[in-house]
């Protein structure tokens, strides 16, 4: 693998990189592949999508690039994402070349988990931070179901490993859906519970491939939180340093009277992102570079910036810089979801980054 090309001296595109609206973007997703190795309902048909040819993906040299590019700006947080981002050949040295950047990002990747087991020791070896593992399921036969794909043991096997080699704290992201899982959201807090990992809920978002996303069908943050309470006590907490999950303090679980002793001094929490009903957008601090170089400010943006373009024609470091900050400027004030005249993106989740 080449190593990151040498930044040009700065110019005058500099960070922090703050937007029209007083937001600092500090937060990059860059999707390493837009190919997955399930097949989740909610997000693609069976058959999978038409993936993205090999030579539209970013090459490794490229993505460091970008990412010094990025941190050069203010950028601190970097989150690898997909697609699977385990699908794509030699992450853990990517992740080594990342971790030499200055200053140096944290990194995280957000995961199925399906690769977790054989990869997590190289991962955290190289400078790899923590994981988010998606995880909609305790049940082998539900889970089988949502991803077509029966693989549940290797699920729980790869945050065992992630576990093992100190990739900390471990979040596990789940995606609820009406008549299918949405009972089982309190099993999942009680086993995250127990495990010691993080748990978060995620509203269904319109960003899959078939948009046949409704509002009236989504399992919202309080049809989750009514679930959690009818077991569980919970203390809102609010959002934390822009994370885009509210958080909930766990006081008691009326199944287990004895956990309220345990929770007095250090209460576990519970997330639930709702980006649908309960929109964070004003205090959004992340951007997102897809697979095949475009940066887009905003999730559910119809607008990209072609980096991998300017890229591969030459331009310089500050260049690219002057693009980005562009970017940024003109990043919208909200994704208007809630707006009659809203439409979905034509990139679903697996081609965007989460």
């Amino acid at each position: 693998m080449t190593a990151a090309p040498a930044l040009a001296a700065a110019g005058p595109a500099t960070g922090p990189l703050v937007d029209a609206f007083g937001r600092t973007a500090d937060d990059l997703r860059i999707s390493l592949t837009d190919k997955c190795s399930l097949r989740c309902s909610y997000c693609m048909p069976a058959e999978g999508l038409q993936w993205l040819s090999r030579t539209a993906v970013l090459t490794d040299a490229e993505i460091l690039r970008l990412a010094a590019v990025f941190t050069g700006l203010g950028v601190r947080s970097i989150r690898l994402t997909g697609g699977e981002p385990l699908v794509r050949p030699g992450v853990a040295e990517l992740v080594r070349q990342l971790a030499q950047l200055e200053p140096r990002p944290e990194l995280s990747l957000t995961t199925n988990a399906l690769a977790l087991a054989d990869q997590a020791a190289a991962l955290a070896a190289s400078g790899l931070d923590r994981v988010n593992v998606s995880l909609d399921t305790l049940d082998r036969a539900t889970f089988a179901r949502l991803t077509r794909r029966d693989r549940l043991p290797d699920v729980l096997a790869g945050l065992a490993a992630a576990a093992a080699a100190g990739l900390a704290p471990i979040k596990v992201n789940a995606v609820l859906m009406r008549g299918q899982n949405l009972e089982q959201a309190d099993q999942l807090l009680a086993w995250a519970l127990e495990s010691g990992y993080q748990m978060r809920f995620i509203e269904h978002m319109p960003l899959d491939a078939d948009h046949t996303w409704t509002r009236a069908d989504m399992v919202t943050a309080e049809d989750v939180l009514a679930v959690l309470e009818a077991r569980y006590e919970l203390e809102p907490i609010g959002h934390l340093n822009n994370a885009p999950a509210e958080e909930f303090a766990v006081r008691a679980d009326r199944a287990d009277p004895q956990a309220a002793a345990r929770w007095v001094t250090d209460p576990p929490r519970v997330g639930v992102i709702a980006s649908v009903t309960r929109p964070f957008c004003r205090d959004c601090d992340r951007l997102r570079l897809t697979a095949d170089g475009q940066l887009r400010t905003c999730l559910f943006a119809h607008e990209e910036t072609d980096l991998r373009a300017a890229l591969r024609s030459g331009a310089t470091d500050q260049e690219l810089a002057t693009l980005i900050v562009t970017a940024v400027t003109a990043k919208p004030a909200g994704h208007g979801i809630q707006l009659p005249g809203f439409r979905q993106p034509e990139r679903p989740m697996s081609a965007i980054g989460g």
